[in-house]
């Protein structure tokens, strides 16, 4: 799979969101995110770049174009997170969590699911 860069997943993020959408869709919700004007031409040549790496589909067959994502949520997560961990934790999955959890204010809630997490990892062995 193609490694999405920072423009093309805010896009695949509201493609996610959304389901299908078209350019003028997708350049408003990136607007109302950002809460600055993004260009439409901008938009537009990102997800043609996208259409041609694979990452997003083209429904062509009215007047407005409709784009829909190929590439999943959860494997892209996936991808890019193994990368992540290889590059930045020389693959050590228990670095990259106790650096989170060391850095970051976690919540009662957050540290329940964690746990309950890890009950179930610990009960599939």
């Amino acid at each position: 799979m193609t490694k999405p860069t920072e423009s093309e997943l805010e896009i695949l993020q509201v493609l996610w969101q959304k389901e299908k959408c078209t350019v003028r869709e997708v350049n408003e919700e990136l607007s109302k995110k950002k809460q600055a004007e993004i260009g439409y031409t901008t938009t537009l040549k990102t997800m043609q770049i996208m259409h041609e790496k694979g990452l997003i589909s083209r429904d062509d067959a009215a007047k407005t174009h409709i784009f829909m994502a190929v590439v999943t949520e959860n494997d892209t997560q996936k991808q890019l997170l193994d990368r992540f961990m290889d590059s930045v934790f020389r693959g050590s999955a228990s670095e990259l969590i106790l650096q989170a959890l060391g850095n970051q204010k976690t919540t009662t809630e957050e540290l329940a699911e964690i746990k309950k997490l890890i009950d179930e990892i610990e009960n599939k062995k």
